[in-house]
């Protein structure tokens, strides 16, 4: 599975180096594993779409949008092993939370039942802009 939060075709990843031990490597699921959540209409949620949900708890310290919301997801790439490579941005290579976030961001997917190992990518190519926020982050910002 494949989720892109931009149309582009990625760019050169470069991890945060004091980090990237950090960002990749086993995750433990938290104890409210075992439990597959439902949709409204009572169909399971599949494993990419609970990562993207967890993934929306994050939150940039300095804007009162989720991350997700914001744009700084660019790729979720689930295989069938469990194992999740998530592309990131940062609104800006000098963002004083560029180590928080993408931590932050494993932690959250790690959380979801399924998931083996996750890696985040941070890359700065495409470079975050606001066109890249949702409608939804638009309106919350007072951008609309």
């Amino acid at each position: 599975m494949n989720t892109t939060n931009d149309d582009s075709d990625g760019g050169s990843a470069n991890n945060i180096s004091s980090a990237k031990d950090d960002l990749t490597g086993s995750v433990q699921p938290d104890s409210a594993a075992g439990q597959s959540p439902q949709a409204p209409n009572g169909e399971p949620v599949g494993i990419e779409q609970q990562i993207i949900e967890s993934i929306q708890t994050v939150f940039d310290p300095e804007i009162p949008v989720n991350i997700y919301e914001l744009g700084l997801i660019y790729d979720v790439d689930v295989q069938p092993s469990g194992n999740v490579q998530i592309k990131m941005t940062l609104t800006s290579p000098a963002c004083p939370s560029a180590q928080e976030i993408p931590l932050e961001v494993r932690r959250a997917a790690g959380r979801v039942n399924g998931v083996k190992d996750v890696e985040v990518d941070v890359v700065f190519d495409p470079p975050w802009s606001p066109d890249k926020m949702s409608d939804a982050a638009k309106v919350q910002l007072g951008m609309m």
